[in-house]
């Protein structure tokens, strides 16, 4: 078993309110969790108006299979105009 994790910050630059923050944070991880079949969690920064951290795990039988998938959110993250991505990582674990 591999687990892939990425934890991604999003800088939401419109965001006036709490609720605007939470808003585009709660679409994303709907949209992340639909098309891609990951868990999706907001991890930190939960009180800053514009700053929002989420971290995504992907599950898989196999290294590149994970680390795909997790490529191919930062780069849908990174195409969208609602907010830009900060600092990013990614950590690949197997297990037995």
């Amino acid at each position: 078993m591999v687990i892939g994790v990425l934890q991604v910050e999003l800088l939401i630059g419109d965001a006036m309110s709490l609720k605007d923050k939470r808003r585009v944070v709660l679409s994303v991880k709907d949209r992340m969790r639909r098309a891609h079949n990951v868990s999706v969690a907001e991890v930190g920064e939960a009180d800053a108006m514009r700053t929002a951290v989420l971290g995504i795990a992907a599950v898989s039988n196999d290294g590149r299979h994970a680390q795909g998938v997790l490529s191919r959110i930062l780069d849908e993250l990174r195409n969208d105009r609602r907010f830009s991505i900060g600092d990013h990582q990614t950590e690949i674990l197997a297990g037995a």
